[in-house]
């Protein structure tokens, strides 16, 4: 981790610059809570104090209040890399092998009724507010435990579990009535 150079008596040459020495390990503890790659956490500390250096309110701040807005910025880009990288999540070829397999079995009519269901899936979960479909996101593609997924919503595990069963609930529902509807 690189450190930034001293000035005359061990002091910093820059506010930023000691505001820099006195959080950079905590913050840098934090952040590898949340991200495995030391390189990439290395990067978001990089981005939480060049968001420092852009702040033009940062420098007045108490200490208390410096820490915990570099704390946050530092949570925020945690949350922004969780997403950037789920985006581009790779699936294993075997499982994608499989499924063509799988599908390939069908016959026309089985496939194309198994596309209709999948869009009709689509547009139920695209009908979900962003939070409910973030939470399913990260509970079901992302595999997360409930604890991490309340602490990238802000909210409590109890919380959480609600919202998804509630969620979960509500999907049923739709596919029920349209059993009913169309049986």
């Amino acid at each position: 981790m690189m450190q930034l150079s001293s000035g005359p008596a061990g002091q910093q040459e820059t506010p930023l610059g000691r505001l820099y020495q006195r959080h950079w390990l905590g913050l840098y503890a934090a952040i590898r809570q949340h991200i495995s790659s030391g390189e990439d956490a290395e990067d978001i500390l990089l981005d939480v104090f060049l968001a420092a250096l852009e702040s033009s309110t940062l420098l007045s701040m108490s200490e208390d209040h410096q820490e915990a807005w570099l704390r946050r910025v530092a949570y925020n880009k945690c949350i922004d890399h969780h997403r950037r990288t789920s985006r581009h999540h790779a699936f294993p070829l075997e499982a994608q092998v499989e499924t063509l397999s799988a599908d390939e079995g069908l016959a026309p009519e089985q496939a194309a009724l198994r596309q209709e269901e999948v869009e009709q899936l689509r547009k139920h979960l695209a009908a979900l507010s962003t939070e409910q479909q973030e939470l399913l996101r990260l509970r079901f593609a992302e595999g997360l435990p409930w604890a991490q997924i309340a602490e990238c919503l802000r909210k409590s595990e109890a919380a959480v579990r609600t919202m998804c069963s509630r969620t979960l609930q509500h999907l049923r529902s739709i596919y029920r009535e349209r059993e009913v509807s169309h049986p």
